[in-house]
């Protein structure tokens, strides 16, 4: 369940291109920001609450109950009730939950709250495990949402600011330089390009110089930027966007085990069933 103040998320690139970069428009300029509350329950596996992507506003996801799994450019965090996980501009993320979990998330540029602190490129702490302070200024702006009380968005507004302020001054461990800045952007503009190249070529036969020759760089240097940023091969990569189609083909129920292998990329069907019991505890055979 969505539960949403604020305005509109859009892709960059269209769903069936799957874009890392997520383009978010706040129309509001007496609020510029984006309040959600998240809830995901009924679960019966590990579930992603939010995809990979990044973009360039600032996300902050506060534990109300349960647990979440977040990542930050390969780094998982384990974030329980109380816990503050912060995703900064530019980085890639994304989250999952295993059981029932309830977020307050609240999105923002900080150029469009707080100048003074825009100017100076700050990054905070990805993790604020059990602050007191923080604790009761997400509680109060998760209540004065509930509520929707006449003046709850300048509330919420104020409380935010000050949240800023206490992040700043206590949870800030480095001051990006513009340059420094720009640069990450551009090699995740990158990756957009390749990994849009791949969902939808996903069935050729793609080798690693192809995907390098797009964005103009050498294979070696292709290779060592693709895992760093994603943590995995430009192969792995694949094989996970072709296990998922391979996946929805089975579940539609038109297509046989073997037939889904070959029309997924998979020439060696005994190979695509080992890969495939890894990723998802069962044969192609199994699923239904």
């Amino acid at each position: 369940m969505y539960d949403r103040i604020g305005q509109t998320t859009q892709n960059a690139l269209d769903r069936s291109g799957y874009s890392l970069y997520e383009k978010k428009i706040i129309s509001n300029r007496d609020f510029p920001i984006e309040i959600l509350i998240k809830s995901s329950s009924n679960l019966r596996e590990k579930k992603a609450i939010f995809g990979l992507h990044w973009h360039e506003h600032i996300e902050l996801h506060y534990i109300i109950s349960g647990v979440l799994e977040g990542t930050v450019d390969q780094r998982t965090y384990v974030v329980r009730e109380g816990d503050l996980a912060v995703f900064n501009g530019n980085v890639l993320h994304s989250g999952f939950c295993s059981s029932e979990v309830t977020t307050l998330v609240i999105i923002f540029r900080m150029e469009d709250l707080a100048g003074e602190f825009a100017d100076k490129n700050i990054v905070f702490q990805e993790m604020v495990s059990q602050d007191a302070f923080v604790k009761e200024l997400m509680t109060d702006i998760y209540e004065e949402y509930e509520r929707k009380e006449i003046g709850y968005l300048l509330v919420c507004k104020g409380k935010i600011l000050q949240l800023i302020s206490y992040l700043t001054r206590n949870y800030s461990h480095a001051m990006l330089t513009e340059k420094e800045s720009l640069k990450h952007m551009k090699k995740l503009e990158r990756l957009n390009t390749v990994r849009h190249y791949i969902e939808h070529h996903y069935t050729e036969d793609i080798t690693n110089g192809e995907l390098a020759a797009l964005i103009h760089l050498s294979e070696d240097r292709f290779n060592h930027l693709f895992k760093e940023c994603l943590g995995v091969s430009p192969l792995q990569y694949m094989n996970e966007v072709r296990l998922d189609k391979a996946m929805q083909l089975l579940k539609s129920g038109h297509c046989g085990a073997a037939e889904v292998a070959g029309m997924v990329g998979f020439g060696d069907y005994n190979y695509f069933g080992r890969i495939f019991r890894r990723k998802f505890g069962v044969t192609p055979t199994q699923v239904k």
